[in-house]
C-alpha cells in the first residue's frame, strides 16, 4: 500500500503543536510529507522546530518549500546585513530567542532553510507556499508571487486540474479553506490557533495547538 501524502501548514515556530501533531501522525518510512513554507519565525520554538524537522528528514521523504519568511530570514543572515532588521521586526526576534542569542543559528539549520524549494509539483498536486500569478507557467513564477503575494478565495483552478495546495494567509476560523482547485491550510498556529496537516487523497485535516491539543476532520 503506497504511503500517504500530508501537507503540513504554517508552523512559525510552534514546536509543541509540531510535536503533537507528528507524534499523532505516526510518520511512516514511505510517507512523503511537504512543509508549505513559513516553518520560522513569530513562535517562540524555531530552533526546536527545524531539529525536529531534521530528524524527520531521515524517517520519509521530505519536501520543503521556501515560505517568505526563510527568504527573510537567509536574506537577514546573508544579506550583509540590509535585511536584518525587516527580518528581526517580522519574528526574527523570537527565532534568535530560541538559540539563545544574535547570529546563533547553527550552519546545518542554514543549510535546512536554504534547502527549500519554490514549488513541488505531483500529478494531482501543486504546492505552493503563497499564490500563484494565473496564466503563468509554474517554472517562471516569481517570488512575489509564490512566497508573498495573498490567498483570495477567488482564485481561478489550474487549466491542468491539478489542486494547489498552500498556506501563508491565515484562516481566522481555525479550519482550512477549499475552493474550486484549490486549498489553503494556514491556521493561525503562532496566535492561538491551529497547525494543521491535510492527507491529500482522503482530505482528512488533522490539526494540533499550542496547548498540546489534537482534533481532526475532513476539509470541507
Amino acid at each position: 500500500m503506497p504511503g500517504r501524502t500530508l501537507a503540513i501548514g504554517d508552523i512559525h515556530g510552534c514546536h509543541t503543536a509540531l510535536d503533537t501533531l507528528l507524534d499523532q501522525l505516526k510518520i511512516h518510512a514511505d510517507d512523503t510529507v511537504v512543509l508549505l513554507g513559513d516553518v520560522v519565525d513569530r513562535g517562540p520554538g524555531t530552533r526546536q522546530v527545524i531539529e525536529r524537522l531534521l530528524e524527520l528528514q531521515s524517517q520519509c521523504r521530505l519536501v520543503f518549500v521556501r515560505g517568505n519568511h526563510e527568504e527573510m530570514l537567509l536574506d537577514g543572515i546573508e544579506g550583509e546585513g540590509r535585511y536584518w532588521n525587516i527580518w528581526l521586526m517580522n519574528g526574527g526576534w523570537e527565532a534568535l530567542q530560541s538559540y539563545g542569542g544574535e547570529r546563533q543559528i547553527p550552519e546545518p539549520h542554514v543549510e535546512f532553510l536554504r534547502s527549500s524549494i519554490d514549488y513541488f509539483e505531483t500529478e494531482k498536486e501543486v504546492y505552493v507556499h503563497a499564490n500563484l500569478e494565473p496564466g503563468v507557467p509554474l517554472e517562471v513564477q516569481t517570488a512575489e508571487w509564490l512566497r508573498w503575494t495573498r490567498f483570495t478565495g477567488r482564485e481561478p483552478a489550474l487549466p491542468t486540474g491539478q489542486r494547489v495546495v498552500c498556506g501563508h494567509t491565515p484562516q481566522s476560523s481555525g479550519l482550512p479553506t477549499r475552493t474550486a482547485g484549490w486549498a489553503c491550510i494556514d491556521t493561525l498556529a503562532f496566535a492561538a490557533g491551529w497547525l494543521t496537516a491535510l492527507d491529500v487523497e482522503t482530505e482528512e485535516i488533522f490539526q494540533a495547538d499550542q496547548q498540546g491539543r489534537f482534533r481532526t476532520g475532513i476539509l470541507s
